[in-house]
């Protein structure tokens, strides 16, 4: 399987891993599946940390870069044909970040995990 994090699923495997879903832990330990994060991943943790809605113990740079390393988790640019798929996304959710995953998922055939209720309704594989 290739996977997808979503932001908070990304932040809660570094960060409180006791938040995962027991499918998703086993999906993000399988050594066969290819776990990817998006480049619109680490756009979103900056912006939010620069803000002050995230804290983060290091820079959300350095922060990114060990966890992925750690982890052995691969980035995924955001690709500029993915942006289309937006077209044909029905209005279900306005965050655009999440957006962005859901196109570069339907792009990829990537399945997000997500605990998010408003990715599970759109036409992508998700897994919580």
């Amino acid at each position: 399987m290739n996977i997808l994090l979503d932001t908070c699923t990304f932040l809660w495997i570094i960060q409180e891993p006791e938040k995962i879903s027991l499918p998703c832990k086993i999906a993000f330990e399988e050594p066969s599946n290819s776990v990817f994060i998006s480049s619109v991943t680490s756009w979103e943790i900056t912006l939010k940390h620069s803000i002050g809605k995230l804290p983060l113990p290091t820079s959300p740079r350095m922060f990114i870069q060990e966890a992925i390393t750690e982890h052995g988790i691969t980035t995924l640019a955001l690709a500029f044909d993915v942006v289309f798929h937006l077209q044909g996304l029905p209005p279900l959710h306005k965050n655009p970040f999440d957006r962005m995953l859901i196109c570069q998922a339907i792009e990829n055939g990537l399945t997000i995990l997500t605990p998010d209720e408003h990715i599970h309704q759109y036409p992508v594989k998700t897994l919580w």
